[in-house]
């Protein structure tokens, strides 16, 4: 596996570290992970399982708004 050195402010390196234990993993893992999910480009899984899962027979706005009455006025800009 190749092997990469990044240099990181203490701060940092505190974050990663308590992010990494607490996610249960090793820092080299979590920091990968980050990095994945930044320069991914697909869509997560579980983003691609909602497709297609809002209804299509949504009402229009004017449906939703049927009844409600008038807006209150507006002021001006």
């Amino acid at each position: 596996m190749p092997e990469m050195t990044i240099y990181l402010d203490h701060e940092t390196e505190r974050l990663v570290r308590e992010a990494a234990r607490v996610a249960g993993e090793p820092a080299s893992k979590w920091i990968a992970d980050a990095i994945r999910s930044r320069v991914r480009h697909e869509w997560p899984a579980d983003v691609l399982e909602i497709l297609g899962s809002w209804p299509t027979n949504f009402p229009e706005s004017n449906e939703l708004r049927a009844g409600m009455g008038d807006d209150a006025p507006r002021e001006e800009l």
